[in-house]
């Protein structure tokens, strides 16, 4: 009986140890099964979510593909449309127009400058007599010719086509001139001993002595103008361009000078005239003009018109 007892509880120990010895490694296997478990999962999860995302993106590039496909489409149709006849002219017409600009010949820019030459007429209104022209004596108190020629050139400069807006086809220039008037030779000779001051010291020297006193030779009266001025011409484009010089300022220089020997004297200057385009850039014209000084130059008056022709080239 005894024995059996002992027996019983030996087994009882044993398959309490067992347990015992078991349950941790049961454990173990349970906590490893479950992490198992777990990650399993969430690499599910991870799998899923990231399949997922792609398909998204597939799904956009793919509708994107599809907008670009319609659009290349609908381009090829709009190629592909048969071109209507109003189109069709007016292509067909600014193919022309082009044609004949390639095809039309370059206009030359017009030469709207021009440098003149010019001769003519010359006349003061007063005459000269003063020490050095002989005048101014007793028996020699004449005075010198009023009229005589003129010599000039210039040249105009073109400023507007239009008078600055205010009229088409009216071109300012600015004028430069300058001429040399020639009126007389002044025989500057004394009848009597004495009655001409610059004659006397020839005289009582006794170089000229002859019945009708000393001669001191001839003065030649001339005047040298400078002008510049503004000039309005007409009718841009044709051959015949009238012109008009409303007003312009002119410098005087006399010779011989004045008794107060002086020889400078400015003034205004006004004019009109014409030109005529006679071969490309040749012209022909005539012109009138009349200077007007305030003062004299000590005794001398420069005041006095010319009248006369000149030649132009363009340039």
């Amino acid at each position: 009986m005894i024995k059996k007892t002992k027996l019983a509880l030996g087994i009882a120990t044993a398959l309490t140890l067992t347990g015992v010895l078991a349950s941790p490694q049961a454990m173990a296997k349970a906590h490893k099964k479950a992490k198992h478990h777990v990650v399993t999962e969430s690499s599910s999860s991870y799998s899923q979510s990231t399949s997922t995302h792609s398909n998204s993106r597939v799904d956009a590039l793919e509708a994107q593909l599809q907008n670009m496909q319609a659009e290349i489409n609908s381009l090829r149709a709009q190629a592909n449309r048969p071109v209507s006849s109003a189109e069709a002219g007016k292509v067909q017409e600014l193919d022309q127009w082009m044609n004949s600009v390639k095809s039309a010949p370059k206009e030359k820019k017009n030469k709207d400058n021009m440098v003149f030459f010019r001769g003519g007429f010359a006349h003061m209104n007063r005459g000269r007599n003063d020490l050095l022209t002989g005048g101014q004596t007793v028996l020699n108190s004449g005075t010198t010719d009023k009229s005589g020629y003129d010599l000039g050139a210039g040249f105009d400069f073109s400023l507007n086509d239009n008078l600055f807006g205010l009229m088409d086809n009216t071109e300012v220039l600015a004028e430069l001139m300058f001429e040399y008037k020639n009126y007389d030779k002044r025989s500057a000779q004394a009848t009597v001993p004495g009655s001409n001051a610059l004659c006397a010291t020839t005289f009582l020297a006794g170089s000229n002595t002859n019945a009708t006193g000393a001669d001191c030779g001839k003065v030649t009266v001339s005047q040298f103008t400078l002008s510049a001025a503004p000039k309005v011409k007409f009718m841009k484009g044709s051959a015949l361009r009238p012109w008009v010089i409303p007003v312009g300022l002119a410098m005087h220089v006399i010779s011989p000078p004045s008794n107060g020997v002086t020889v400078f004297n400015p003034g205004a200057m006004f004019a009109l005239g014409a030109d005529y385009k006679i071969w490309k850039d040749i012209y022909v014209g005539a012109d009138a003009r009349y200077h007007w000084t305030a003062n004299n130059a000590d005794g001398v008056n420069t005041d006095g018109y010319t009248a006369g022709g000149y030649v132009g080239i363009g340039f």
